[in-house]
């Protein structure tokens, strides 16, 4: 980024916004301070405390922030901030303020235009606020007219997206914790859950429309049925156990343990996460983007993903992506494996929980 833009339309926000954050904290320097004043360090936070945090001031900064991501490294938030006064307030509550040239409602634009003018297969797009663009991603299949396409729409967005190529295949990830059998097709399952007062469990929605019945072992006895399902758009299915097959809220370490899932929560960029499926077992690495749009092709287009730089492969589909006793997301798909690496998309829990009208337990 060549300069930095502070929008006249935004200099006078001052406002009860501002004023309400501020005078709700105990610590809280005011934003109005002298010059001389020196810039407040920002709070050293875990992921949850920056995650509200960050709703807190999403809602007093309204279209004044830009996105928001966690900085692992230092242990804090970070705020992208389109003026001085939303970045003075930020700091005052404990957070870091990084002045950006781009709202989230130029981004939302882009991502329109994107969904608009470059649907081709191959392709996926998330807002990376540490990049503060849509970042647009084109599988190796993405060749000829359509990477000429998608090239053209991506440059006519000019600093509000950026293209990048990955060597794999964006696909579901068919074939994660534990393996469950369907036919001649193993996925993984991701959380277990209760609805209606039943023992359930939830898998990606990809593994759900194609098979009904679940095993615990291929042409095994069932140990489940198809409660629910949705995709493409969504990518979630839910299983209700038949019989009296254990059902702890664990998942599978890989290594003779497990961890315990208390809670669902929201992915935060920049995250670090641990995945779990039946083909690679458990892996970690970091959240790098939200709400992504990926298109695996045949009218396949799941949104509203979190996209992270964890590796996964078929038979992972479905598993278990989670920090903590957290269950975060259940596994889409992706490109690439777990010997050079690629990119892996989630569905995120807490919309699953919401569609099926179900808790984690």
């Amino acid at each position: 980024m060549k300069h930095r833009r502070i929008p006249k339309r935004r200099a006078a926000m001052a406002g009860a916004g501002v004023v309400a954050l501020i005078g709700a904290a105990v610590t809280f320097q005011t934003a109005n301070a002298s010059e001389n004043t020196p810039t407040p360090k920002p709070d050293t936070l875990s992921v949850a405390k920056a995650g509200k945090l960050a709703s807190t001031l999403g809602k007093e900064l309204g279209a004044d922030a830009a996105g928001t991501y966690y900085d692992a490294q230092a242990e804090n938030l970070v705020v992208n901030v389109l003026d001085e006064n939303a970045k003075d307030a930020v700091e005052s509550a404990g957070a870091k303020a990084r002045l950006v040239e781009n709202s989230l409602a130029e981004l939302k634009g882009a991502r329109t235009a994107l969904t608009d003018k470059a649907s081709v297969p191959g392709t996926s797009w998330a807002t990376d606020p540490s990049a503060n663009k849509v970042v647009v991603t084109a599988d190796r299949t993405v060749k000829g007219a359509d990477l000429k396409k998608l090239t053209s729409v991506v440059e006519s967005l000019g600093g509000k997206a950026e293209l990048r190529h990955t060597k794999g295949e964006f696909k579901p990830f068919l074939a994660g914790g534990d393996a469950i059998y369907g036919g001649s097709s193993r996925c993984s399952l991701g959380f277990n859950v209760v609805k209606d007062g039943a023992p359930h469990f939830l898998t990606a929605g990809h593994c759900t429309e194609a098979v009904t019945s679940w095993s615990d072992k291929q042409g095994g006895q069932a140990i489940g049925e198809n409660a629910g399902s949705s995709f493409p758009d969504n990518d979630y299915g839910i299983v209700k156990y038949s019989g009296d097959t254990p059902h702890p809220s664990e998942v599978n370490l890989y290594n003779g343990s497990t961890q315990k899932i208390t809670k669902a929560g929201a992915a935060t960029v920049g995250q670090q996460v641990q995945r779990s499926g039946s083909t690679t077992q458990l892996h970690d690495g970091k959240v790098t983007g939200l709400d992504a749009t990926v298109n695996y092709g045949n009218g396949d287009i799941v949104n509203g993903l979190i996209q992270t730089d964890v590796c996964a492969e078929p038979g992972d589909s479905g598993g278990a992506m989670f920090a903590g006793d957290t269950a975060l997301g259940l596994t889409s798909g992706g490109s690439g494996d777990c010997s050079g690496g690629g990119e892996t998309f989630f569905q995120p829990v807490p919309e699953a929980l919401e569609a099926f009208g179900a808790e984690i337990g």
